[in-house]
C-alpha cells in the first residue's frame, strides 16, 4: 500500500455542475517531493485541501483517499493535525497569535504536549529556520517572507509526515522565494519529509521535484519526472502551464538534446550550441516622452507617531500611458508606497500632485470614479456580495452613462477575462487565481487614468497572465498609466516600460526595463541569468530565442 493512495476521487462544489475533480487516481510514496501545476481553477488547490481533513471543502465527493492504509476521513484529530501539515498561499491567513515564540508553540500546546517538550521543539525549529533574531517580535511586525517561514516552522515543530503547500511563494520576493524552496528541499532531503506542492511559479521548483503532476479541468494529464513532463508538454502545447524559461527556450529552438531544467543547465545548453556572434538586442525607444500625470515628491509616512518611518523621502513620477513596475524585498514598504500614491494613506510630509493638483483637493467620489483605481494584494477585500454577477452589477451602478452602456461594459469584461463560468459562484469559493480575475474585472470597469496594482499576477496561470497583459496593453494605448508592485520578475520584464527598485523606504533607482534587469544579479529574470555570459541585454525568454535564432542564421551564412 502506498503512503497516500487516491482512488477514483471526484468532487464538485454545491450548485456547480462541472466537477472540480474528476476520477483522480494517484499513488504517493513516502519521501517524495511532488509538484502539482496547471491552469487556474484546474483543481490543484481543491485536491490539496481534500488531503487535509480539517480543510476539505464542502461539496459532493466520491472515491476514497487512504493515508498509511487507512481511509483519510477516519483519522483521529490528533493524527490528522500532527502528521499532515498545510501551508496556505496567504501567510496572513495562517498566523493566529501575537508573538513569534507563541506561534511556534501554538500547535504543540493545542495537541497537549508537555512544557519541556514544547520548549525543546520550539528551540530546535527556531535554530533550524534562523528565527532567533526575531523570536520575541510581534507577528504583525514581520514581513511576508518571515510570516511564511514562521508558518512552515510552526508546522514542522509538530513533526509531520507529509507537508502540503498551496502556492507558498506567491507573495514572496524572488530572493525570499528561492530561500523558502531551498528550505523545503533540505527538509525533504534530510528528514525524508513527503512534500506535495501546488505552484504556478515553476522557474525554481520544477527541477527539484521527484515528480511533476499536471492537471487540467479536474483531471491529471501528466504524471512523470520533470524531464519527461517537459517533453510531454511540448507535444501538448499547453501554454497556460508557464514552464521554466530554459525549457521554453529549448522547445522554441527545436535542437536535438535533453531539455535543460535549471538556469545552470540552460547556460550549458546555450554555450554548447551558440556563440556570441551577435550579442546585443536593438532596443526601440519612444521618441516622445509622455506627460507626467502623478508627481510624488519627498513624501514621508509612518503608521503611528511613535513608530519608525515606512517611507523616507519617497519620490516618483508617473507618466500617462506607461506601465511602471516597482520591485523590492518583502517588508520594504512597496504596498505602503502604493497606498500613498493612490491617496489611501496620507503622508505627514511631501507633495502628491495629480494633473498638477494636490491629491488631497479631490473629492473621494471624483478621485476613485474618474481618476484612480486600486487592486489590493488581497482581492477578497473588494468582495461584498454573495455572487460574482452581483459584484459586477454593483460596480456597474457606479459608472457614468446609461444602464445599457454599463451592462455592455460588464459583458465585455466578463468575456475578455473568461469568467462566464464563475458568475453564479460565491467569490470566497473561488480559487486564488479566479478571485484575482474577478477583482481585476471590478477595477477595470472604472476605466481610470491610473491603475494601481498590488501583486496582480499572484495565483494566476500563464494563459491568464497573457490575457491580463493584453488588457494592460490596450489600456496603455488609451493613455492609462499602470503602476504595478510585483514579485513576478518575468512578467515585469516582458511588459513594463520602466522598472523601479524600492529599498529602505524610497526608490533607489529606476530605468527603462531592459537596462534595469540587465544590470541586476538577483533581481533579474531566469532568461538573463542563463544567457548573460553570451548576450548583453537579453532579459526575456523571447529575447534569448531571438538572439539564438539570429546566431543560427549567421552561422549558416558563414558556412
Amino acid at each position: 500500500m502506498a503512503f497516500i493512495e487516491i482512488k477514483n476521487l471526484s468532487f464538485h462544489y454545491p450548485l456547480q455542475h462541472q466537477k472540480s475533480l474528476e476520477d483522480i487516481s494517484l499513488s504517493i510514496e513516502e519521501g517524495e517531493f511532488i509538484v502539482f501545476c496547471g491552469s487556474s481553477g484546474c483543481g490543484k488547490s481543491t485536491l490539496l485541501k481534500k488531503l487535509k481533513k480539517e480543510l476539505t471543502p464542502h461539496g459532493v465527493t466520491s472515491g476514497v483517499i487512504y493515508y498509511k492504509g487507512s481511509p483519510l476521513n477516519e483519522l483521529d484529530h490528533h493524527t490528522s493535525t500532527a502528521e499532515i501539515g498545510f501551508v496556505m498561499q496567504n501567510p496572513e491567513n495562517q498566523v493566529v497569535t501575537d508573538k513569534v515564540w507563541h506561534e511556534l508553540a501554538f500547535g504543540l500546546e493545542s495537541l497537549g504536549f508537555s512544557t519541556m517538550e514544547i520548549r525543546r521543539r520550539v528551540a530546535e525549529m527556531a535554530h533550524f529556520f534562523g528565527i532567533q533574531e526575531w523570536f520575541r517580535k510581534n507577528t504583525s511586525d514581520l514581513s511576508g517572507g518571515q510570516k511564511q517561514l514562521l508558518n512552515l516552522a510552526s508546522i514542522m515543530a509538530m513533526q509531520p509526515s507529509v507537508l502540503l503547500l498551496d502556492e507558498p511563494t506567491s507573495q514572496l520576493d524572488p530572493i525570499a522565494a528561492r530561500e523558502f524552496l531551498e528550505t523545503l528541499q533540505k527538509l525533504n532531503r534530510d528528514l525524508g519529509l513527503t512534500i506535495l506542492l501546488v505552484e504556478h511559479r515553476l522557474e525554481e521548483v520544477f527541477a527539484i521535484a521527484d515528480r511533476v503532476i499536471v492537471m487540467d479541468n479536474g483531471r491529471v494529464i501528466c504524471n512523470d519526472s520533470p524531464q519527461e513532463v517537459a517533453q510531454q508538454l511540448k507535444q501538448r502545447k499547453l501554454q497556460q502551464i508557464g514552464l521554466p524559461t530554459p525549457i521554453q527556450v529549448f522547445h522554441e529552438l527545436s535542437i536535438a538534446d535533453n531539455a535543460p531544467l535549471t538556469v545552470k543547465d540552460g547556460r550549458i545548453f546555450l554555450s554548447k550550441h551558440f556563440h556570441n556572434t551577435d550579442a546585443s538586442l536593438q532596443i526601440l525607444k519612444e521618441e516622445e516622452e509622455k506627460q507626467v500625470i502623478l508627481d510624488i515628491s519627498d513624501t514621508w509616512f509612518r503608521y503611528e507617531k511613535e513608530l519608525p518611518d515606512v517611507l523616507r523621502g519617497f519620490s516618483l513620477q508617473i507618466r500617462e500611458g506607461e506601465i511602471l513596475s516597482i520591485v523590492g524585498g518583502n517588508g520594504t514598504g512597496k504596498t505602503t508606497a502604493l497606498n500613498v500614491m493612490a491617496g489611501l494613506s496620507k503622508p505627514y510630509r511631501g507633495k502628491i500632485l495629480l494633473d498638477g493638483k494636490r491629491i488631497s483637493k479631490y473629492r473621494n467620489g471624483d478621485l476613485y470614479r474618474n481618476q484612480l483605481a486600486v487592486l489590493p494584494q488581497n482581492p477578497q477585500t473588494l468582495f461584498v456580495e454573495k455572487k460574482v454577477s452581483l459584484e459586477l452589477e454593483n460596480m456597474g451602478k457606479r459608472l457614468n452613462g446609461s444602464k445599457a452602456e454599463a451592462q455592455e461594459r460588464i459583458e465585455n469584461i466578463i468575456h475578455t477575462l473568461n469568467i462566464e463560468h464563475l458568475l453564479t459562484s460565491h467569490p470566497y469559493d473561488l480559487s486564488g487565481g479566479e478571485q484575482q480575475k474577478v477583482a481585476l474585472a471590478k477595477v477595470l470597469l472604472l476605466h481610470p487614468k491610473i491603475i494601481f496594482l498590488d501583486e496582480p499576477t499572484k495565483g494566476i496561470d500563464a494563459y491568464s497572465k497573457q490575457i491580463f497583459a493584453d488588457i494592460l496593453m490596450s489600456l496603455k494605448k488609451k493613455n492609462t498609466a499602470i503602476v504595478m508592485v510585483t514579485h513576478d520578475i518575468e512578467f515585469s520584464a516582458q511588459y513594463s516600460d520602466r522598472c523601479a527598485m524600492f529599498f529602505d523606504g524610497s526608490i533607489v533607482s529606476d530605468d527603462e526595463t531592459n537596462k534595469f534587469y540587465s544590470g541586476n544579479s538577483f533581481y533579474t529574470t531566469s532568461a538573463h541569468r542563463m544567457s548573460r555570459h553570451l548576450f548583453d541585454n537579453a532579459v526575456t525568454c523571447e529575447d534569448v530565442i531571438q538572439l539564438c535564432k539570429r546566431n543560427q542564421q549567421l552561422s549558416k551564412q558563414l558556412v
